[in-house]
């Protein structure tokens, strides 16, 4: 009887690390973490200061106080009280929000055009070529009921 080898861990890790998806996701990782300060540099630098023109610049000093009297230190320590800081929420909520739609609108709508462009391009080529098959296939069938309308006739077509 032979028995079946079983793969060692070893193979196993490798196996794993040599599929094409473990790959592409350490680079989705790298890029994604490069692409993070660039989203951030274009919300801190363009617009929370757009956002801080019409409205307030932080939204951490924001709370309410679950239980009187609430006194929080300028260290952000709770001194007494139980205070809900729901500004600091608020301010990361919209953070995130601002940060979603400069990258959707600046990266994800473009691509998405760009690649729907291509695609159509795409589609046009194979139309095209299909046209072409088609109108080739048409003079073929032409020739062929020239050739037997010709025989059938009993004249021979000239050759050339």
């Amino acid at each position: 009887m032979s028995e079946k080898k079983k793969p060692s861990v070893w193979q196993g890790f490798k196996a794993f690390l040599m599929r094409g998806n473990v790959v592409d996701l350490a680079v989705a990782v790298v890029i994604g973490a490069a692409f993070t300060n660039i989203v951030n540099s274009v919300v801190k630098g363009i617009i929370n200061p757009l956002v801080g023109a019409i409205g307030t610049k932080s939204l951490d000093g924001y709370s309410s106080c679950l239980e009187a009297p609430c006194q929080v230190a300028a260290d952000g320590t709770v001194k007494s009280g139980i205070p809900i800081m729901w500004g600091s929420v608020l301010g990361a909520t919209l953070s995130f929000v601002t940060a979603a739609a400069v990258v959707y609108f600046l990266m994800v709508l473009p691509m998405s055009k760009y690649l729907a462009r291509q695609e159509a391009r795409r589609k046009a080529r194979e139309g095209t070529q299909e046209v072409i098959e088609v109108t080739e296939l048409e003079v073929l069938k032409e020739i062929r009921d020239a050739l037997v309308a010709q025989r059938g006739r009993g004249t021979v077509p000239d050759e050339r």
